[in-house]
């Protein structure tokens, strides 16, 4: 066993050593090396934050789907940017009243009063994680969207928790790609569902310490690394009959 071991140990070294990465104790931690992050604002302060260029990259793909009614949460700044005029009419949902853009307030938890087959593409960003009741969301999702209607929905992967912001109090929930995906088979059952990750070890180092993507090259934030997903995206798809 110890030869065994051993063997191992040398093996984890030469690959180490043949991938250029650094040997234990030799990392060269920087600015890093601190147990405070360089910023708590998600990048926001520095530049563009990294989860919101997967976010508006997943949405540029899939901006066909933006089309008709559609609803939004908070505001309509990507049902304006992505839809154009396919949009016909939109809706803006906040979950309490006070937000003056907001056309209907409702909690995705329990919202009878948004009728059936309404929409034909609701746009969810970084919210189902705020909602304890995630499955009772994503089933109200489905109820509320047209046959055929598309749900495009992204949620945190590896994530800083904002506990002083005002979002601390309800901030639930982080996800996996296998997660998202098994909820949203079970919500959209007579649907499809796909499911894809963005980010990757040094994307997700970054956007845990507060730097913004202009920090990082383009390259660097695009490598697709699944074992590090800051960002999981998700297209589903609501059964035609």
């Amino acid at each position: 066993m110890r030869l065994r071991a051993a063997a191992y140990r040398n093996y984890v070294l030469l690959r180490r050593r043949l991938l250029g990465l650094p040997a234990p104790g030799r990392t060269r931690w920087g600015d890093l090396r601190s147990v405070e992050p360089v910023g708590r604002e998600f990048g926001t302060d520095r530049g563009g934050p990294i989860d919101r260029r997967y976010i508006e990259g997943f949405l540029g793909q899939n901006s066909a789907d933006v089309r008709g009614r559609v609803l939004e949460l908070g505001d309509d700044a990507y049902t304006v940017r992505f839809g154009g005029d396919r949009v016909t009419s939109k809706e803006i949902l906040y979950v309490k009243a006070g937000n003056p853009q907001a056309t209907i307030v409702a909690d995705l938890a329990d919202a009878p009063q948004i009728p059936d087959d309404s929409f034909d593409c609701v746009i969810l960003t970084q919210a189902l994680h705020l909602i304890y009741e995630a499955r009772a969301a994503l089933r109200t999702l489905h109820r509320i969207l047209r046959p055929g209607g598309v749900l495009l929905l992204t949620v945190p992967g590896i994530t800083p928790v904002p506990t002083r912001s005002v979002w601390g109090y309800t901030w639930h929930w982080a996800f996996t790609a296998l997660s998202t995906e098994r909820m949203l088979r079970e919500s959209f059952p007579a649907g499809t569902v796909a499911v894809q990750s963005y980010g990757n070890v040094l994307a997700a180092t970054a956007f845990l310490q507060g730097l913004a993507q202009e920090e990082l090259a383009t390259q660097e934030l695009d490598a697709v690394d699944p074992d590090f997903p800051v960002i999981i995206a998700a297209r589903a798809q609501k059964g035609a009959s």
